[in-house]
């Protein structure tokens, strides 16, 4: 039983996949701020644009 706990343990098969998830979701959490912090700035300088354009 010892001997297959320690096995339990030391074995690192499994780790790659779930340091990829976690890097994954921290881009995407990335990603999608920057995504909605760029659009309402774009929206709105756009707009300032159009506004500017049409007078």
């Amino acid at each position: 039983m010892y001997n297959y706990l320690q096995q339990l343990w030391t074995n690192e098969e499994g780790q790659d996949i779930a340091e990829y998830a976690v890097m994954l979701a921290v881009i995407l959490v990335l990603v999608v701020g920057t995504v909605s912090l760029i659009g309402g700035n774009a929206n709105n300088a756009f707009s300032a644009v159009a506004s500017s354009l049409a007078q």
